[in-house]
């Protein structure tokens, strides 16, 4: 399966990559229900996921020289599917974690190799698609919402539904890498940049005005779905649409980001997409219907849709170090969000009940709306070096 455009490739690899990724999460309420925990075990037990990412991203860059991109996805995906496989066998946090971590481990390697890719082609046609890329992505994670969601009404246990989508992933993936050539590097003439990146002051600020995003989107997807069952009891199938909902307006905005950026500027999309955050956040919090919340997680997937790629491209235009070093930088620190964010989030919703686990993102969205000139700032250019940490 593979298309007559570059980009299109590139599209459509981003989107089985969401597609693999997303299965586990509108099944976390079954999930928590078979093993029996709180919401704090269970934020506990999904740190497993991001750790793994957090490793392997360290190593990425090797693996990813061995196996070139087609082997990456051909073995990448599958195994972020048998994670999700043995997840679902889990009976507490401690093996659910040590299940995921595994999956986390294939997703780091992965989400270099569609990036890298992205790049190398953008670079090829000399035209964008970076954030087009990414609005595939978010329709993958729409698609398998909306499956998971279904395959949840329908009573299908966790474990067939995820074998039946590490069958199908692992069909679409090997027809798409057979045959398929991969564009070739950048020319890049920068040393290789250090593992640990310290954050200069302009990076901090970015890394401020992203974490309003990082938190609130990796709360809609942790926990939306648990939100529905546990506020409205609704059907299992409107729980999963709950997380549906959000990547589906999150694709929209993406997709015509950067017409959105040209026309009206970062700075004006950003704070738009702040209030749109807010109005969501609000809207979810306040829900005594299941349709305001659908709206208001929307609102939220809208919202966060664009304001991390706004700060990499900020990061790699600062002049005070080379670029690759300044989007390593704000990358580490600002994932160190979706690391903490479930077992913080799980333990408010087990404190103060799951509401207050979204409202938690109101403080981060006032320190995002102070700082979203860091998005069109120009610093002065300065002694260009790398600062290791």
């Amino acid at each position: 399966m593979r298309f007559s455009q570059p980009q299109q490739n590139v599209y459509f690899a981003f989107f089985v990559y969401a597609f693999a990724l997303g299965a586990l999460f509108p099944r976390i309420g079954d999930l928590q229900v078979q093993m029996g925990i709180g919401e704090s075990a269970l934020g506990f037990a999904l740190v497993g996921l991001s750790t793994g990412v957090q490793l392997s991203l360290f190593y990425a860059d090797k693996i990813l020289r061995r196996t070139g991109f087609r082997l990456a996805m051909c073995f990448g995906l599958p195994l972020i599917g048998l994670s999700f496989v043995l997840a679902s066998f889990a009976m507490g946090p401690v093996s659910f974690f040590l299940a995921l971590s595994i999956g986390g481990l294939a997703v780091g390697v992965v989400e270099v190799a569609v990036n890298l890719e992205a790049d190398r082609v953008e670079y090829r046609l000399a035209k964008r698609i970076m954030n087009r890329s990414h609005a595939f992505w978010s329709l993958g994670f729409f698609a398998t919402g909306v499956a998971g969601a279904a395959m949840s009404q329908f009573n299908v246990s966790p474990t067939t539904h995820f074998g039946l989508f590490l069958t199908a992933v692992s069909l679409l993936t090997i027809g798409f890498a057979w045959g398929y050539h991969p564009a070739p590097e950048r020319p890049n003439n920068s040393p290789q940049s250090p593992k640990l990146i310290r954050p200069t002051k302009g990076i901090m600020v970015l890394v401020v005005f992203t974490l309003s995003a990082m938190l609130i989107e990796g709360a809609g997807i942790d926990w939306s779905v648990i939100f529905m069952r546990d506020i409205f009891a609704t059907p299992p199938f409107i729980n999963g649409v709950a997380l549906a909902v959000g990547a589906l307006a999150q694709f929209i905005v993406r997709f015509f980001a950067d017409n959105l950026v040209e026309n009206y500027s970062a700075e004006k999309v950003s704070r738009l997409s702040i209030l749109s955050m807010g109005m969501g956040v609000i809207l979810v919090y306040f829900a005594s219907l299941p349709a305001v919340a659908l709206i208001g997680f929307a609102l939220m997937g809208a919202g966060n849709a664009v304001l991390f790629p706004l700060a990499m491209s900020a990061a790699a235009q600062r002049t005070d170090r080379p670029a690759a070093v300044n989007v390593a930088s704000l990358a580490q620190i600002s994932f160190l969000a979706f690391l903490l964010a479930p077992p913080l989030l799980g333990f408010i919703a087990e404190a103060f009940g799951i509401r207050f686990s979204f409202a938690v993102g109101l403080p981060f969205l006032i320190a995002s709306w102070f700082t979203v000139s860091s998005v069109t700032a120009k610093p002065t250019a300065k002694t260009v070096q790398s600062t290791s940490g």
